[in-house]
């Protein structure tokens, strides 16, 4: 392909399209611009695997670290698996690109985005997006676009595009939105407790900026001469699809309706219903049989077409009756119960929190200082102070597989559930510990994300944390015919795996903190988005209700067996001296008393230990070294050696001062062994600090207020 290069501005700030230069061996490559960040997206599709029965499409984020020009860590020095960012951004690419994809396609889709150049401002995750969408087009791939994402930001009252990595941190709002000529795709979000209309408000300022950059892709198109590609969908085998329907139909719905019936009740009866009434039938057909051949020849199609007339009745039955398969309204939330406190206490908090059949254990561990996550990726913090793991094994839906490393949904997950916390979280400052919470789903039945979200709140409390407020989650739905909407609060896994939506909402009784939304059609009007949101609400609320009525603040003690934490502040020119030679005095300490020790370049000196007695002696020792002794004051100190002239007495940790033998006593001394000997207590006072800094110390002239104010000082 000829080069060709497109610019596009939008709100004083450029994004540069340049096709044509690179990977000319790719179905279609683009390198997408704004500022110094780059990045290489390339689409390219090969002939699909026999046996193949949905859409294999495979999105590939690749961070290197050459593009902000540094080298990797570790042995290596080459990038190895891949950080969490990166797993989280080939997500973000996938999310919008996957619904516009005909959903029939069965060739290999494979998306590839190569950051090739990144500063402090930009981020690349967007841009990426937007390339993902273009290479597509460019690689005459089947396609429902064109498709776009900006990403908005809120500081004081004004919404930013793509704003800078600073001006996210110093904002109140990231937010991510992706979509079509026909609408939102896809909602990605962070907020400090934002209420819904303002969610709702920077979506479509959003939504306005993505159509710009549509219409920018439509320009493109049309100056490369080139076209959206289109295929015709494969045709079904004529008459296989009624012949199914007609046996039945009558039959799903007797078990659509069939409220009582759990998940595995009504699996099971539908299986029964395709073995007993679909596959017997088609099997007493001649051999010759247009449909019996059709499905011998396609052994999935019988099941791909179950499943969809199975859709089309719930869906049909929500929005003809308004009436779910659990027998639910639209608007109703299922049963709820939480508990904590239902581990030993070696586990430092824990909260059980129950929807429905969705089952979510969290646990929560407070740790020190030096447990922080260490980021090695292009994202300009260096650390992670609260981290949210979540696990999703099989037993948890009933099956069986081989138990492996995180995947990314369960990444997803986690990183939906972290951001939805991090708002509430107490500062530094305030609460210095590293959090970690896992989140155990012990059985699943739709929204375990938002289950997560519930069941850290429980967890955080119980183990003491003072978050600023708790917070809840809910998953709503949508089913979409022709005109007609329905909107649902608290998705079971039959509605997410059949609806048209997937909308994550979670946030205090404020507003909104975490938002998510993926879509399985090409797109969704402001209107319906701004009644999910709302409509999210009540039954946020409602969920939060029942949290509070099991934990309404968090525990006003921590775990005996979490660690314990002091600071101090000390002079940063003293550091070098509780550091030591060598580190030998803090490792002197850390060994005397079994405390850690962690300070930092600006004084801050933290000090922790399971037992508060250990970080308590740490504490003084160090207060020991760092306090500055002046003429005057009195100590209760204790002789450390003798010498011929005189005592040294050690007045503080690490401080010695002499008493001369003149000063051992008012009267003459012949030696000094004959007033005190090695590991005597003795009462001094400061007489002077010479020019050299020496301390020289008396015992005379001490007032007995002075001796027992000198006494309680030590005793403490």
């Amino acid at each position: 392909m000829q080069e060709f290069n497109k610019s596009i501005s939008f709100d004083g700030r450029d994004i540069r399209l340049q096709t044509g230069l690179l990977a000319p061996q790719a179905g279609g490559s683009v390198l997408i611009q704004s500022g110094e960040t780059a990045v290489l997206v390339t689409a390219t599709r090969s002939k699909g695997r026999e046996g193949i029965d949905f859409l294999p499409l495979l999105v590939d984020y690749e961070e290197r670290l050459y593009a902000a020009g540094r080298i990797p860590g570790g042995f290596l020095r080459r990038e190895g698996r891949p950080p969490e960012k990166v797993t989280l951004t080939s997500r973000l690419i996938d999310r919008p690109m996957r619904p516009l994809f005909p959903q029939w396609i069965r060739d290999d889709i494979q998306i590839v985005a190569t950051t090739l150049s990144v500063d402090e401002q930009v981020p690349p995750d967007v841009l990426a997006v937007t390339g993902a969408s273009v290479a597509v087009i460019l690689a005459q791939i089947p396609f429902y676009g064109p498709m776009a994402a900006v990403r908005v930001g809120l500081v004081g009252d004004d919404f930013i595009i793509n704003p800078t990595y600073k001006e996210i941190k110093e904002g109140d709002l990231d937010l991510v939105v992706a979509g079509s000529p026909e609408g939102v795709v896809m909602v990605e979000a962070g907020a400090n407790c934002l209420p819904e209309q303002d969610i709702i408000e920077a979506i479509e300022f959003g939504y306005e900026v993505v159509q710009d950059l549509i219409t920018a892709q439509r320009e493109l198109m049309s100056e490369l001469g080139i076209e959206l590609a289109t295929e015709p969908e494969p045709d079904v085998a004529e008459g296989l699809q009624t012949f199914i329907a007609d046996r039945a139909t009558e039959d799903i719905k007797g078990i659509l309706q069939q409220f009582d019936f759990d998940k595995a009740a009504r699996d099971t009866a539908l299986d029964e219903i395709k073995e007993q009434k679909v596959a017997a039938a088609i099997a007493e057909l001649d051999a010759e049989d247009p449909i019996r051949v059709a499905t011998e020849e396609n052994s999935k199609s019988v099941g791909n077409l179950f499943k969809q007339l199975t859709k089309k009745l719930m869906r049909r039955q929500i929005m003809e009756q308004g009436v779910r398969v659990d027998g639910r309204k639209l608007d109703e939330v299922r049963p709820i119960s939480c508990q904590v406190g239902l581990l030993p206490k070696r586990v430092h908090g824990a909260g059980l929190f129950r929807r429905g059949l969705t089952q979510v254990l969290s646990l929560t561990t407070l740790g020190t200082p030096g447990d922080a996550q260490e980021m090695d990726d292009l994202h300009p913090d260096t650390e992670k102070r609260y981290l949210h793991h979540y696990n999703f094994p099989p037993y948890s839906v009933g099956e069986t597989r081989p138990m492996r490393s995180p995947g990314r949904r369960e990444i997803g997950h986690g990183a939906l559930a972290e951001r939805a916390i991090l708002p509430v979280l107490p500062p530094k400052d305030e609460f210095p510990y590293v959090l970690r919470v896992v989140s155990e789903v012990l059985s699943s039945n739709g929204s375990t994300s938002m289950g997560s979200v519930c069941g850290s709140t429980l967890a955080l409390m119980d183990a003491g944390v003072p978050i600023k407020k708790p917070v809840s989650g809910t998953a709503m739905g949508l089913i979409r015919e022709d005109d007609g909407v329905r909107v649902l609060t608290d998705i079971q896994g039959i509605e997410d795996f059949l609806g048209d939506m997937d909308f994550k909402v979670a946030g205090t009784d404020d507003g909104i903190t975490a938002l998510q939304m993926d879509m399985k059609i090409h797109g969704l009007t402001m209107e319906v988005i701004a009644e999910a949101i709302n409509q999210a609400k009540a039954g946020r609320l409602h969920i939060l209700e029942k949290m509070i009525a099991t934990i309404d603040t968090p525990r006003e003690e921590l775990s005996p067996y979490a660690p314990r934490f002091l600071t101090l502040k000390i002079d940063p020119d003293m550091i070098g001296l509780v550091i030591g030679p060598g580190g030998k005095t803090i490792k002197g300490i850390t060994e005397e008393t079994g405390a850690k020790i962690d300070i930092e370049d600006d004084g801050t000196v933290m000090i922790y230990s399971a037992e508060s007695n250990s970080a308590a002696a740490a504490k003084r020792i160090i207060e020991g070294l760092t306090r500055k002794i002046t003429d005057g004051e009195v100590y209760l100190g204790k002789v450390t050696r003798i010498i011929q002239i005189g005592a040294f007495v050690e007045v503080l940790p690490g401080k010695e001062g002499m008493i001369h033998i003149s000063q051992l006593a008012d009267y003459r001394v012949g030696k000094v062994e004959d007033e005190v000997a090695v590991g005597d207590e003795v009462v001094v006072k400061v007489r002077e600090i010479d020019s050299r800094g020496r301390i020289n110390l008396t015992r005379l002239g001490i007032h007995p207020d002075e001796v027992a104010a000198a006494h309680a000082a030590a005793a403490e």
